[in-house]
C-alpha cells in the first residue's frame, strides 16, 4: 500500500514556474514507477510525465516537453515536477500516481493516486 500526498500547487502568472512535490508513504517507494497526470474542468485526466523506479528513464507528454522536468528522490520517498514557462492551458488539478510495473502514459496502469493539487495559470 502506498499513500501519496501532493503539494506545491498555486496561482502563477503565465511564463512563471512552480515545483510540485509528491510525498509517498511506505518502504517500497523505490520499487514503483511514478507519474504525474492532470485534469482540467470538463476534460479527461491526461498524462503529463512519468519516471522509472530508478529515475533513469523519463517520459513526457508532447505538450510539456522541454518545459517540465520530473525527478525523484528515493531516499526521501518523493517525486517532483518542475514546471517552467507555464501557460494558461496548464491550468488543472495535478495528480501523482504510483505503478508497481512500468508506469507509462495510461492512467489505468497506475495503482495508487494522490488527492491532487490545483495549479492555476493566469494569462
Amino acid at each position: 500500500q502506498v499513500q501519496l500526498v501532493e503539494s506545491g500547487g498555486g496561482l502563477v502568472q503565465a511564463g512563471g514556474s512552480l515545483r510540485l512535490s509528491c510525498a509517498a508513504s511506505g518502504r517500497t517507494f523505490s520499487m514503483y514507477a511514478m507519474g504525474w497526470f492532470r485534469q482540467a474542468p470538463g476534460k479527461e485526466r491526461e498524462f503529463v510525465a512519468s519516471i522509472s523506479w530508478s529515475g533513469g528513464s523519463t517520459f513526457y507528454a508532447d505538450s510539456v516537453k522541454g518545459r517540465f522536468t520530473i525527478s525523484r528522490d528515493n531516499a526521501a520517498n518523493t517525486v517532483h515536477l518542475q514546471m517552467s514557462r507555464l501557460k494558461f492551458e496548464d491550468t488543472a488539478v495535478y495528480y501523482c500516481a504510483a505503478d508497481r510495473s512500468y508506469g507509462g502514459n495510461r492512467p489505468e496502469a497506475y495503482d495508487y493516486w494522490g488527492q491532487g493539487t490545483q495549479v492555476t495559470v493566469s494569462s
